[in-house]
């Protein structure tokens, strides 16, 4: 059966510059989720967000832009803004699971509340024709919150909900909850993206298995650790390229170049690449002592002698 792959946003990683040259040198994504777009309290968008979007900054890509609110008139606003760009999707969090978003009734700290879901989306289908899909988590403290949810969500045309099959609470420890995510598939109207622990071929394939009749999955922290997983997943394969550290080489120092363009001074891209490579360590032989090398690298010349020489030792 014929699937979509889909990058699910993870903030502070997946924006512009990461998506596009992901897309250039690894391919396997149908469609990218930009990182959510916060307002806090304020009707204006930040100019991170706004780059983000720019149609300009996106143009060989399939880009959904995302937001995260619990107020029925920032969600108009931001929709209202995407709408101004082009796009004719907004994609709401209800899924983000750490403590300062959810402790402010918002991402996954909102599943358990239906009454303000109920407003949100009544107002937005209302004064609004943005088409509304969901990125949920299957509650906060426990999988019935998203049973509970789903009447009021099944009163609305969305075109889709991507469930993590996680509670909040877990963040991303402890395994997915497989027989809950089954409960959603029969407890709602609307289509349902599979999303969570997608991180190897095999994995995949275990829950294309499970659930035969899911053709959308979502690839978040698997797609950084190893960047030619979708194309994997596509190609039916567990074969690498031959020139995958090549491959990857060029793409790690795109990244960085734009990057630290982008960013002032040498502290703010060595956090940034410091990310990126809690999760890229995870594709070496050794990921514990290729992030050790990393971390200990002071400054960028330093860092760029670590990258080499584990690049070299692969």
């Amino acid at each position: 059966m014929a699937f979509t792959l889909l990058s699910s946003p993870l903030q502070g990683f997946t924006d512009f510059r990461f998506r596009n040259a992901f897309h250039h040198y690894f391919g396997g994504i149908d469609t990218f989720y930009a990182p959510y777009i916060r307002l806090n309290g304020k009707l204006k968008i930040k100019q991170s967000y706004q780059n983000d979007l720019l149609i300009e900054n996106n143009s060989t890509l399939e880009v959904i832009p995302q937001v995260i609110t619990n107020d029925p008139d920032e969600f108009l606003y931001v929709a209202k803004y995407v709408q101004s760009l082009g796009y004719k999707e907004l994609n709401w969090n209800l899924g983000c699971p750490y403590p300062m978003v959810t402790k402010s009734g918002m991402g996954s700290g909102l599943i358990c509340n239906p009454a303000r879901i109920d407003e949100v989306l009544h107002k937005a289908h209302n004064e609004t024709d943005v088409l509304v899909s969901m990125k949920m988590r299957m509650g906060y403290e426990n999988a019935q919150e998203i049973l509970a949810a789903f009447p009021i969500l099944d009163k609305y045309p969305l075109k889709n909900i991507a469930i993590h099959a996680r509670i909040g609470k877990q963040l991303y420890k402890g395994p997915v909850d497989l027989d809950a995510f089954e409960k959603c598939i029969s407890s709602t109207k609307h289509k349902l993206y599979y999303n969570g622990d997608i991180t190897s071929v095999a994995a995949f394939k275990k829950i294309q298995e499970r659930f035969p009749s899911m053709d959308h999955f979502m690839i978040g922290r698997g797609l950084i650790a190893d960047p030619f997983l979708p194309q994997m997943i596509k190609d039916d394969t567990t074969e690498y390229p031959k020139d995958r550290w090549k491959i990857f080489s060029e793409f790690h120092d795109t990244i960085y170049n734009q990057y630290d363009e982008y960013l002032s001074g040498p502290t703010p891209i060595k956090m940034k690449m410091l990310g990126f490579w809690e999760f890229f360590s995870q594709s070496f032989p050794n990921p514990q002592k290729t992030f050790k090398a990393i971390k200990k690298a002071g400054n960028p010349k330093k860092y760029q002698q670590a990258v080499a020489t584990i690049l070299k030792n692969v």
